[in-house]
């Protein structure tokens, strides 16, 4: 199944420490660039939700963040980290001798970011909280990336349809299409009221009609429109490998328009080419 790039996610829970609430947003991008914005509590998990958000998720920019809102009655206990504290006096120590004037207030010391911890708060606990949030999130995002491949699909495989009808229209004209060029060709002679060896002109024909057989390139766009089928069954991240088929598509319906030796042949090649456009800004947004 196709997924889409673009989703959001929002998930949140009641934990000991208080509610813990996450998004996760994405918008298209080539490949995957993640933000993370996280409480001071939740840094250490940094590498191991980028990890998690790696091995499910391999193209956009994603923006993934998590808050911490303290339980409403504030009755928590507080302490101070003795650790974090001493290395702030051990470092006031240091430059006193070159700033005689430094002070600090109390307020000030308890603002620094590490001196005043929750004394009830379990860090540990509190990080297996956030790791199954994430993944609840993950799971809500994917889910929706899904829903909405799942209409991207139906709409490429509307206009894939389109294209096998023109590719199909096309075959049942070759042979009128043959016939209309033959003639053409043997009127211009007899307008010009020249004389021309049969076998030499039967032989110009024959090399006039092989540079407009189109027989290939049909034969390519169905095999282009099949391979497109089958990479949209594909259990993966399909979008960069269905933007290089387009390519081919392109391709073939540029050589169509080449070879173009009769005004339905003009058309078709223009109609081709709307629809793979459209099939492209429809790929702009698969994962």
């Amino acid at each position: 199944m196709i997924r889409s790039m673009t989703a959001f996610a929002a998930v949140e829970r009641a934990t000991a420490a208080g509610t813990l609430a996450g998004e996760l947003r994405a918008v298209n991008h080539r490949y995957l660039e993640l933000s993370l914005r996280l409480p001071d509590e939740l840094r250490l998990l940094e590498p191991m939700l980028r990890e998690k958000v790696a091995a499910r998720v391999s193209r956009g920019k994603l923006d993934l963040g998590l808050r911490l809102r303290s339980r409403s009655d504030g009755m928590r206990p507080l302490a101070v980290d003795e650790a974090r504290l001493a290395q702030l006096a051990a470092l006031h120590e240091a430059l006193a001798a070159r700033f005689p004037g430094l002070r600090s207030g109390f307020t000030e010391l308890l603002a620094f970011p590490g001196v005043l911890v929750d004394a009830g708060l379990d860090p540990e606990a509190l990080r297996a909280e956030a790791a199954a949030l994430v993944d609840a999130l993950l799971a809500d995002f994917l889910a929706h990336r899904e829903r909405e491949g799942a209409a991207l699909a139906a709409a490429i495989e509307e206009r894939l349809r389109a294209i096998e009808a023109i590719v199909a229209g096309l075959r049942v004209l070759l042979p009128e299409l043959r016939a209309a060029l033959r003639q053409r060709i043997e009127t211009r002679f007899a307008e010009l009221k020249l004389e021309v060896d049969p076998a030499r002109l039967e032989q110009e024909l024959v090399l006039l009609l092989q540079r407009a057989d189109i027989d290939e390139e049909l034969d390519r766009l169905a095999t282009h429109v099949a391979e497109a089928r089958h990479a949209m069954r594909r259990g993966e991240a399909v979008g960069r490998r269905l933007d290089f088929l387009l390519q081919e598509f392109n391709r073939e319906a540029n050589t169509l328009g080449s070879k173009a030796v009769d005004a339905r042949l003009t058309q078709a090649a223009v109609e081709l080419k709307v629809l793979i456009e459209q099939v492209r800004e429809q790929v702009q947004n698969i994962e």
